[in-house]
């Protein structure tokens, strides 16, 4: 009657799981299917929105992870923080990559939202080569421009307690579905 296909993850799910926890942990919600990309981005509310493309490459694990997270330490963030996770909710980020019109795919990627409009996108080739520090650099200038609930996203203190996981894509196992 009904056939609803979804594309399967490719990496072992277990094995990403420390990389999801690192977004998680500095206050970021999961979009896991295309519903949940809608209901986060196309939102006419004045909000902004913060949405990370996750991925195992090594400049997500070596400076896009940890530079959003220390950007989300400034005194004025984005309203609402979500990532979806490239190569595992395949079908959510596809939607995602929909709002992010005249670029092509790029993970990881980050991506500043207000009223479903696209206001900044920092490509990989943006992160790609830079620390983490000048990941969150450039993020902080793009919250202080667009932005204007009150930061950090969690206290200095939990934000010291965050595991980084520093692995990259060719050690992840494949998901065997």
């Amino acid at each position: 009657m009904f056939n609803i296909v979804s594309k399967p993850p490719m990496y072992d799910q277990q094995a990403v799981q420390p990389m999801r926890d690192e977004l998680i942990a500095v206050g970021f919600t999961e979009l896991l299917t295309p519903e949940d990309v809608d209901k986060a981005i196309n939102v006419k509310d004045d909000k902004t929105v913060l949405v990370m493309i996750n991925s195992v490459c090594g400049c997500a694990a070596g400076s896009a992870r940890p530079g959003v997270s220390l950007a989300l330490q400034n005194n004025i963030i984005p309203d609402k923080l979500y990532t979806g996770f490239a190569g595992q909710e395949r079908d959510a980020v596809d939607r995602i990559r929909q709002y992010i019109k005249g670029f092509p795919p790029s993970s990881p990627s980050v991506a500043l939202f207000k009223n479903g409009e696209l206001l900044y996108f920092m490509r990989r080739m943006d992160i790609e080569g830079f620390t983490a520090e000048q990941i969150a650099n450039t993020l902080v200038q793009v919250f202080n421009k667009y932005c204007t609930a009150k930061g950090p996203s969690i206290s200095p203190e939990q934000f010291a307690q965050v595991q980084y996981a520093k692995q990259c894509g060719s050690k992840i196992p494949l998901f065997k579905g």
